[in-house]
C-alpha cells in the first residue's frame, strides 16, 4: 500500500504530489512527479507549493510535468487496506508463559524492599 507522504513545507499537512531536487553544480531545481521512495536530499511538495515554486536568482527551474494532481487510490491500495483491517480484527495468540519460575511469595515476604525492588539474599 502506498503511504501518504505530506508536503515538506512547514505547517503544510496536504498530500505531496511532486518531488523537488536540486542540482547544485548546474544551479538547477528539478520538479517532477512524486518519487516512489522518499530521499533524504529531496523535498515532497503539495499541488499549491509545486505550482508556486520559484528558484533563487540565477537558478533555473526544470518542470518535468506541467500539472500535478493527487493520485487516486489504486485497486492494490484498497486491497492492502482491507487486508490490514482484516488482520487487525483477528484475535491475537496469547503470550507464551515465562520459562523462569517465580520465587515463592513466602520467600520474598521476609526480605527488605527498596521501592519496587526486592533484595534477595544468596545462599552460601
Amino acid at each position: 500500500m502506498r503511504s501518504v507522504r505530506q508536503c515538506s513545507r512547514t505547517a503544510c499537512g496536504r498530500a505531496a504530489v511532486a518531488t523537488l531536487t536540486y542540482v547544485y553544480a548546474d544551479s538547477t531545481a528539478v520538479l517532477g512527479p512524486l518519487a516512489h521512495h522518499a530521499e533524504p536530499h529531496s523535498y515532497d511538495l503539495c499541488v499549491d507549493h509545486a505550482e508556486r515554486l520559484t528558484a533563487p536568482r540565477g537558478w533555473e527551474v526544470v518542470r518535468l510535468t506541467p500539472d500535478f494532481a493527487p493520485a487516486a487510490p489504486s485497486k492494490d491500495d484498497l486491497l492492502a487496506l482491507a487486508d490490514a483491517v482484516r488482520e487487525a480484527g483477528r484475535g491475537r495468540a496469547p503470550a507464551p508463559a515465562a520459562a523462569v519460575a517465580e520465587p515463592a511469595a513466602d520467600v520474598l515476604a521476609d526480605q527488605p524492599r527498596r521501592g519496587h525492588l526486592r533484595v534477595l539474599r544468596g545462599e552460601g
